[in-house]
């Protein structure tokens, strides 16, 4: 069983709208370690007794996307390295290119599976290529990908359709959605979560609250689905200013521990 390293990347400064999302893993992680729960998955096992889990905090970004892309490639690539799985906090989502691009360093092109309510697929949002509305772009552009799924999209515009269609990316419509729609993946498997892939009504804490959609028990049912060995994960765009009771911050903490019970269950993935 492959140890868990859980890391924060406490930035939004990709935000295309308005900025949070930097204060999401301090949020995360307090619903985490809090009494009101505890570190049980719905798989069964537990983080820190049958699940080896080690928390390194957060990386000391600096709001300078060049060096902190640089960051996040040399810590995500030490833990690989060493066979062990991160699991990233964000932040805005813009911090899953450098994730993934790790990922493909060590392990050639991943196959990623990605909740989300938009696509990310810009060429570039408001000027910037780096934007967090345009992480999948630069992921496929540089061959990272070798297959991307995404699953909650309900927010497809005509420059993002061509995009999709330019990179053969696969997108499972919420339209009639069932779990079973969305097709169990080989690995290397990376999983990205934007928490607003799921509905606002069960994640407020975000900046772009998109109504329609995903459930948490569709997002958990599809997660229990995957059966690959998977080389990394993220949770992004939380951002707490925006929450409701904290609701967001615990649905951050309980996929914390779901994702953790799936990496440990589908073992680690041979180099």
């Amino acid at each position: 069983m492959p140890a868990i390293r859980l890391f924060g990347l406490p930035t939004d400064v990709n935000s295309s709208f308005e900025r949070g999302a930097a204060a999401g893993p301090a949020a995360i992680r307090a619903a985490l370690r809090s009494e009101r729960g505890n570190l049980a998955s719905e798989l069964g096992p537990e983080i820190g007794v049958d699940i080896a889990f080690a928390d390194d905090g957060d990386l000391p970004l600096s709001e300078d996307t060049a060096r902190d892309d640089a960051a996040i490639r040399r810590h995500v690539t030490m833990l690989q390295e060493d066979g062990e799985v991160p699991l990233a906090l964000g932040g805005d989502h813009a911090v899953t290119f450098p994730l993934v691009e790790a990922a493909a360093t060590c392990f050639g092109p991943v196959n990623i599976l990605h909740f989300d309510a938009h696509p990310d697929l810009y060429d570039d949002f408001g000027g910037n290529p780096r934007s967090h509305a345009s992480p999948f772009a630069r992921i496929c552009e540089a061959g990272h990908a070798g297959r991307l799924v995404q699953v909650g999209i309900r927010t497809l515009n005509g420059h993002c359709r061509e995009q999709a269609e330019r990179f053969g990316v696969e997108i499972v419509p919420m339209a009639g959605f069932t779990p079973g729609a969305v097709p169990v993946l080989e690995g290397p498997l990376y999983i990205s979560i934007d928490l607003d892939g799921i509905d606002p009504a069960q994640a407020p804490g975000v900046a772009h609250p998109e109504p329609g959609g995903l459930t948490v028990r569709e997002v958990l049912a599809v997660l229990h689905k995957q059966t690959a060995p998977i080389v990394g994960a993220d949770i992004v765009e939380h951002h707490p200013g925006r929450d409701v009771g904290g609701v967001t911050a615990i649905l951050g903490a309980k996929l914390v521990r779901e994702l953790a019970a799936l990496i440990g269950r589908n073992g680690p993935y041979p180099y």
